[in-house]
């Protein structure tokens, strides 16, 4: 089984300035973090991808388009499934005082949680007041699967990813801590950041170097690195595609380092007004998302 080879080395998806259109494309700044500079009004430019984010004959021309707003880079409908590692760095097990799992430990969300940077992160009434429901905050590298994967080994595990990018596991700790399944807790809508951009597995030839950080309101909370992940990459892969098919486009959050809000002490969790910022390696790049509540008028009966 050969590598996923594509002409991009990092893909964005925007409306651009010129159409007022969805496109996808490839920025012209090499070095450019798109995170930043969306954030910061900084003019970005792309070259025009024609194709699918997840076709890899995608071609990139030479058509320059300009950024109006920066998307997420897979749509809800592209990525079809979320999973999701918890407990999968030996920093974050060892500051939540727990054992390291023998197997890794699953769980998936619904892709309504998914945004982009600059979308807000909702907390939603029902998940209200934040002292009680205690919003986190989780930084992650995240697999992005580029051909049908079913019974994968190991040292062939990589030559199924399309591609890599980051995102924010955004956790309701009360009912996580309550039961031992953490779809709900873990999967409201609009709570997951993913992007900003998608840079090609070729790109990140060892995804186990990848350096992740996370600010609070401008204040590093987490500073980790892939290398301390309990199930690699590629462990991680041919597990859960043990007879079970990872289908293109599917996308698997690997787990979050130390420095987890609940866990801090005294803790910390996110409140309305706050502001995330997840960064990640490699060419990834940073994700800027607000919290805001979602406000509710319930008319008297």
């Amino acid at each position: 089984m050969a590598p996923i080879s594509t002409q991009w080395t990092r893909l964005i998806r925007f409306v651009a300035l010129e159409t007022s259109r969805v496109h996808i494309g490839e920025p012209v700044d090499a070095n450019l973090d798109v995170g930043v500079a969306a954030h910061q009004g900084t003019p970005i430019k792309a070259y025009e991808i024609i194709g699918s984010a997840l076709d890899p004959a995608a071609q990139v021309t030479r058509k320059i388009l300009t950024v109006k707003s920066l998307l997420s880079p897979l749509t809800r409908n592209e990525i079809g499934f979320v999973r999701c590692l918890g407990l999968n760095y030996s920093d974050h097990a060892e500051e939540t005082k727990m054992a390291p799992p023998p197997f890794p430990v699953l769980f998936v969300k619904p892709t309504s949680s998914i945004i982009g940077t600059e979308a807000t992160i909702v907390i939603p009434a029902a998940a209200q007041p934040v002292k009680e429901h205690l919003p986190d905050y989780e930084v992650e590298f995240t697999i992005v699967i580029g051909k049908a994967a079913k019974d994968v080994k190991e040292e062939d595990a990589l030559d199924y990813v399309l591609a890599y990018t980051g995102a924010n596991d955004v956790s309701f700790r009360k009912h996580q801590m309550a039961v031992s399944q953490w779809c709900f807790s873990k999967g409201f809508d609009n709570t997951n950041p993913l992007g900003p951009c998608l840079v090609s597995s070729s790109a990140i030839p060892d995804p186990q170097k990848v350096p992740l950080k996370c600010k609070l309101n401008g204040q590093t909370v987490q500073d980790g690195t892939t290398a301390d992940q309990i199930f690699h990459v590629r462990r991680t892969i041919a597990h859960l595609s043990q007879g079970t098919t990872l289908e293109p486009g599917s996308i698997i959050l690997t787990g979050t380092p130390k420095g987890v809000g609940f866990a801090r002490k005294p803790p910390v969790y996110l409140q309305n007004g706050d502001r995330i910022e997840t960064w990640v390696g490699g060419g990834i790049g940073t994700l800027f998302n607000d919290v805001k509540e979602e406000r509710e008028t319930l008319a008297k009966l």
